[in-house]
């Protein structure tokens, strides 16, 4: 008898589960975020987030959850109800986690999220202490070429995608320099602008003053593309073929998300990072707002797990 109750209902309640798709959100969305406040994670997201709580008619609340290289925030949203009401700020890090540190969960990322759509990209400025005598990076190779081991770049730490960066510029450009591994990227810039290490991989908006004050020189942008800060800065793919290294964030959900709310959230993303006045706000952070679909998201995580995971594999990088 309760087997046939079961069936019996079951038509019933496919319905309701389709209405309370159709009709989110009904309440508050957390977006979850694996870094501390401040910074250009969390700025663009909270930019974003309001954004999307005006086209959604809801609160979207950014949660700060920082820990485990991110794995904290990841975890928590592929272990939530795939009901929509808990979302992550995705980044870098879930194609660079599986193969850095595998054991830190989710070890699958394309299995356990729920790709929704991209939010932005920002690239590195290669740039040198003013002792170093390069003023392009063609020049810096054969500056470094004639000096193995001489020169010391920094990075906010092993593993990071300023660091990727530095690896994957050394093993293109067949060149020995030494990596110095700092406790994030203000002490490394610091010591930069001491000539204490002659170079690293800095977020525009990090990089800039200092080349404004003429406290570093700027050789190169790490993307294919060049920067709306530095539009005169020409990319690093010039000298090396289709170099191109970038943070990049994304929305997810849980796996199993419905459909019908993956598109809600992505039409609401998409408000978001196509909206003029939100556009200039992050391009002034040298940040660049990237409208991409589930598919795109999806694919972009897939291509960057490949490449620095046989990056990580290939120069045999482990975590500090």
């Amino acid at each position: 008898m309760t087997t046939r109750r079961a069936l019996l209902a079951a038509p019933l309640a496919l319905p309701a589960v389709a209405r309370a798709q159709e009709a989110w959100p009904t309440r508050s969305i957390a977006v979850l975020l694996g870094y501390p406040p401040a910074g250009v994670t969390d700025f663009a997201s909270r930019g974003v987030c309001e954004r999307m709580g005006r086209a959604l008619g809801q609160t979207v609340v950014l949660e700060n959850r920082p820990g485990a290289a991110t794995a904290v925030a990841n975890t928590a949203v592929a272990q939530a109800r795939p009901d929509g009401y808990t979302l992550l700020m995705g980044t870098s890090t879930l194609a660079i986690n599986p193969a850095l540190q595998p054991a830190l969960t989710p070890r699958d990322p394309m299995r356990d999220l729920t790709p929704i759509g991209m939010v932005f990209r920002t690239a590195f400025v290669l740039h040198v202490h003013p002792s170093v005598p390069a003023t392009t990076p063609a020049e810096l190779i054969a500056y470094a070429k004639a000096n193995p081991g001489k020169l010391n770049f920094g990075s906010s730490g092993t593993g990071a995608v300023n660091h990727l960066c530095l690896e994957l510029f050394r093993a293109r450009a067949g060149i020995d320099v030494v990596h110095v591994p700092y406790r994030g990227g203000a002490p490394a810039l610091l010591d930069l602008r001491a000539g204490r290490i002659q170079g690293m991989f800095n977020a525009v908006q990090e990089a800039l003053p200092a080349v404004r004050e003429g406290a570093t020189r700027a050789l190169a942008i790490s993307s294919k593309e060049r920067a709306a800060a530095m539009p005169d800065l020409p990319p690093l793919a010039d000298t090396l073929a289709d170099f191109d290294g970038v943070f990049w964030q994304g929305l997810f959900g849980p796996a199993g998300l419905p459909a019908p709310i993956v598109a809600r959230a992505g039409a609401a993303l998409r408000d978001a990072t196509t909206d003029p006045a939100l556009i200039a706000r992050m391009a002034e952070q040298g940040v660049a707002l990237t409208t991409g679909d589930d598919a795109a998201l999806r694919r972009t995580l897939a291509e960057e797990t490949q490449m620095w995971g046989r990056l990580i594999r290939e120069q045999n990088i482990r975590p500090e």
